[in-house]
């Protein structure tokens, strides 16, 4: 992510700042099940598979590769599944909270987040509201690229995870339960949104996080 009057925004910078830490390990277990680097355990547990290499679940339709280029964030939630852990033993293995202040830090400096106390700021919300209005949320998870699934669950955490992953997610404890993507989202999901790929541009101040 670059500071100015454009900044761009990779799906765990999103996610941090819309849903704090949680969402953000959530969006990176994901992308490793993408990359077919993670399956869902026993008793909601996260494991890796074995297989840096193999494609992602049937589910997701996405195509799998290699781990080498992974952002930070997934790259320590990865390295701390030397045994299978739940989301909430993720959330605070050593690692993985270095990540999570590293990409804080990150926000911090780019003035999306203040430090004391941590909220977003307007600029956070401005670019927020944007993604939101560029992304609208997903009703089926047919012909959506990795990124965009990583960015509309970003934006929209557990209705997304619902409709484009609704069986790993919750075998995986990542939702407290799953609809079926046909549903769509509830009543009270936000509106507008949608899918990009890679980092996401959004221009202006904003805010958002920690409202």
């Amino acid at each position: 992510m670059s500071s100015g009057t454009s900044v761009r925004l990779e799906p765990y910078e999103v996610a941090l700042m819309r849903g704090g830490t949680r969402s953000a390990v959530t969006v990176a277990v994901l992308a490793l099940h993408l990359r077919g680097l993670v399956d869902a355990g026993r008793q909601g547990r996260i494991r890796t598979t074995g297989a840096a290499g193999a494609g992602a679940g049937a589910e997701d339709g996405a195509a799998g590769n290699s781990g080498d280029d992974l952002p930070p964030l997934p790259t320590a939630v990865y390295a701390a599944l030397q045994r299978p852990a739940n989301i909430a033993e993720l959330e605070t293995a050593p690692g993985v909270r270095e990540a999570l202040s590293e990409l804080r830090a990150g926000l911090v400096a780019a003035r999306m987040l203040r430090s004391l106390p941590p909220r977003r700021t307007r600029a956070a919300r401005h670019a927020l509201r944007a993604l939101h209005a560029g992304h609208p949320p997903p009703t089926d998870r047919k012909a959506l690229a990795p990124d965009d699934v990583l960015i509309a669950v970003a934006l929209y955490g557990e209705p997304a995870l619902s409709v484009l992953a609704a069986r790993f997610a919750l075998r995986a404890g990542l939702t407290a339960r799953a609809e079926v993507a046909d549903k769509g989202f509830h009543r009270n999901a936000p509106r507008g949104g949608g899918t990009g790929g890679g980092s996401y541009s959004s221009c202006g101040s904003g805010s958002s996080g920690w409202d």
